[in-house]
Formats: C-alpha cells, sequence, structure tokens
C-alpha cells in the first residue's frame, strides 16, 4: 500500500509548515489527486486517519480535489481534458494528443492552521 508511504510524506511537509507558522495544529489539508496518479482515494484516507494520530495532524481532515486527465492537442494548439486514459484523442477535433499536460500530480495545495 503506497498510499501510507505519501501519507507520511504529506503529515511530514504539512507539520513541518505548519511549525514554521507557528500553528498549534492542522485542521484540515486539501490535496490535489491526478486521475493518473495511482494513489486509490478511499486507501488514501484511510492511511490518512490512521498516520495522523498522535501528530499535529489528529482530528484533521483530508480534503481530496480529484484533478481530470489534461493533453495537449498538436491539431489545436490547445490543452483538452480527456475523460478516460484509454483515450488519447482530443474530444474537440480527434486528433491523437498523447502530450499529458495534467493528471499525474499529487500536491498539497492549502492547509487550514489553527
Amino acid at each position: 500500500m503506497h498510499e501510507l508511504s505519501i501519507v507520511l510524506s504529506i503529515i511530514d511537509g504539512v507539520t513541518e509548515e505548519a511549525e514554521l507558522r507557528g500553528a498549534r495544529g492542522v485542521s484540515a489539508v486539501h490535496l490535489r489527486l491526478g486521475a493518473l496518479s495511482g494513489v486509490v482515494k478511499p486507501a488514501l484516507l484511510f492511511a490518512y486517519d490512521l498516520a495522523c494520530e498522535g501528530t499535529l495532524l489528529q482530528g484533521s481532515q483530508l480534503i481530496v480535489e480529484e484533478s481530470p486527465m489534461v493533453v495537449h492537442c498538436p491539431a489545436c494548439d490547445a490543452d483538452r481534458t480527456i475523460e478516460s486514459p484509454q483515450s488519447f484523442r482530443c474530444p474537440f477535433c480527434g486528433a491523437y494528443a498523447a502530450n499529458i499536460s495534467r493528471g499525474h500530480e499529487i500536491q498539497v495545495v492549502a492547509m487550514e492552521l489553527v
């Protein structure tokens, strides 16, 4: 379960930043999770709840924003959101678009400190 190692990294980074800012605790962590990240959201949430015990993040909420897969279409010269990783075709013109712009990210975008 690599979700646990991801959660431990998130906790380390958020704890370090919270301590730098003099926070007494963390009430929420906002995470952007790409469709191609390979992370199973329910497993991530489960691991988060367990790993936060005894830390500044104990009792905090992990709020996950799921980010779609975005490819760059060479024919349209534009970024396009695609629904399925099985189709690397531009939804606008149908051209093959294999250059992935977004969708792999696992990124802490915000945290709520107390």
